[in-house]
């Protein structure tokens, strides 16, 4: 009898640990993050003049590659092509735009908002998401962006976006006084 609590015992201990070990790996695949996928913090921003750039729009990415793969993108003004996850974008240095997987922000094809306050001593993130209203337009910037979804949601010249109420002169004007650049 003490052979078969034994075997019953050691039947359900292997079969509760099948159940926990299949437990785990589902939640591992649901949780699961790309490799590709950017954490962003305020330490991701900086001195937007440090950042490369195709006409105004100022780039990063870790990996050279795909930030080479995005600034062709822009440059060439490629339609139906999505920029690779993790890619930055800015044009002013008080907002900016991050590439997530499509999956964390559907509405943007993936892409995070930001409106930041800058100074001297940094950057904060004064708010995020897909919602994030425009600093220069008074508009969630998704309203703004949408024209351009045939550009994975990124507005230039020519992509759909209404114009914006400053001017390339402007934009500049506005990168080189990023208070986070040390100024000679």
């Amino acid at each position: 009898m003490s052979c078969l609590i034994a075997s019953l015992c050691q039947f359900s201990l292997s079969v509760l640990m099948r159940i926990v070990l299949m437990a785990l790996l589902g939640l591992l695949m649901v949780s699961r993050v790309s490799a590709d996928d950017i954490a962003v913090s305020e330490q991701t921003f900086g001195c937007i003049l440090d950042w490369p750039k195709v006409r105004n729009t100022r780039f990063k990415h870790e990996d050279p590659q795909k930030l080479k793969e995005a600034m062709h993108i822009l440059r060439d003004s490629i339609p139906d092509k999505e920029y690779p996850v993790g890619t930055i974008l800015q044009l002013v240095p008080f907002e900016a735009m991050v590439k997530h997987e499509r999956e964390k922000f559907p509405k943007t094809n993936g892409w995070e908002f930001f409106a930041l306050d800058i100074s001297e001593s940094g950057t904060k993130i004064r708010d995020r998401g897909d919602n994030v209203v425009n600093l220069l337009q008074g508009v969630t910037c998704l309203s703004c962006h949408q024209p351009a979804a045939k550009f994975d949601f990124v507005c230039e010249k020519g992509h759909g976006c209404a114009p914006l109420p400053i001017d390339d002169q402007k934009i500049g004007e506005l990168q080189r006084a990023d208070a986070r650049c040390e100024k000679k």
